[in-house]
């Protein structure tokens, strides 16, 4: 018997390119994004926009935050459900994170900054700013090949307009065995498109639609992870693929990573467009309101539905 083929996401290359690109390559690129999106709901982007030192930065600073004593880490708090700080849970005991809106804005991020640290650190919040403005030109390109490649690129302005950046960063415990343990169960974004970085300490598992688990590894420290979360799985009308994944630890080092969150603003009702409503492709889901479909996820209900956007608004299986 040979040995199994060992699964791997797809590789998209976007050195080089900007997002009022109108070239063979901008084409060539979009045609791979869309595929990957379909098929795998996520993919690896090599992206070189990001210098070698904020990239370097976002984990000595992410460090920093991190060992900052519980009760003082605990003052991040939001009234979004998992927006704040996220930790002490029995079910995921080594996991942490915490959430930083509006990334992008570095007046957003240094007064959350000067939560945590009252006398200011000016240097934690221009790395969390900056890493989060370049890495979200990444997420713009995606969303407007995205938009292309469905004929609705009508909707860009609005698209882009109704959103806004939630970087949320992440620690995960070595377990201090050999013995795989769960850092984060299986689950999927519930957001626009998720871009995740992360140290030299692997842990990320994406499960395909054969119901195999890949296990991702970078293929260089450019590498970031691209992923589709259920409210543009929805708003394309289930045309892109919303993909469960999980994070399993092994070993004594900890894993950091960085998750730059596109998300739909409070209010912003998300719906597909008419284009994408047809009779091969009838309406999935209801029209709703992300912050309302977050409050039900986080209720004991939402908690045990597999696919708790299809009961929370679902009008037919995808």
């Amino acid at each position: 018997m040979g040995s199994e083929t060992t699964l791997t996401l797809p590789i998209i290359d976007f050195t080089n390119l900007k997002l009022d690109d109108n070239t063979s390559d901008w084409e060539a690129v979009k045609s791979q994004v869309y595929k990957a999106l379909v098929e795998y709901g996520c993919f690896e982007a090599n992206f070189d926009k990001i210098p070698l030192n904020l990239r370097k930065g976002i984990f000595a600073s992410l460090e920093e935050l991190f060992d900052l004593p519980l009760q003082t880490k605990l003052l991040n708090v939001s009234n979004k459900p998992f927006h704040g700080y996220v930790g002490q849970y029995p079910m995921v005991p080594l996991y942490e994170s915490m959430g930083f809106d509006d990334a992008d804005v570095y007046e957003k991020v240094e007064s959350t900054t000067n939560i945590l640290w009252p006398h200011g650190n000016p240097s934690f919040s221009k790395t969390i700013q900056s890493f989060s403005e370049q890495l979200s030109e990444l997420d713009q390109i995606i969303r407007k090949m995205v938009l292309e490649s469905l004929g609705a690129e009508k909707y860009l302005e609005e698209h882009m307009n109704s959103s806004n950046y939630l970087l949320r960063v992440m620690k995960y415990k070595g377990p201090q065995t050999s013995e795989t343990k769960v850092g984060l169960n299986s689950h999927t974004d519930k957001n626009i498109v998720t871009i995740l970085y992360q140290n030299q300490v692997h842990g990320l598992e994406v499960l395909n639609k054969d119901g195999k688990w890949i296990s991702y590894k970078p293929s260089s420290p450019d590498s970031f992870v691209a992923m589709i979360g259920d409210s543009l799985h929805a708003w394309s009308n289930g045309r892109l693929y919303s993909p469960f994944h999980r994070v399993m630890m092994a070993g004594n080092e900890a894993r950091y990573s960085a998750g730059l969150f596109s998300i739909p603003k409070g209010g912003y009702i998300i719906k597909a467009p008419e284009e994408l409503v047809d009779e091969e492709h009838p309406l999935l889901y209801k029209p709703y309101d992300h912050v309302e479909f977050l409050k039900y996820y986080y209720t004991k209900e939402g908690q045990t539905e597999l696919f708790a956007l299809r009961t929370f608004c679902g009008l037919s299986s995808d």
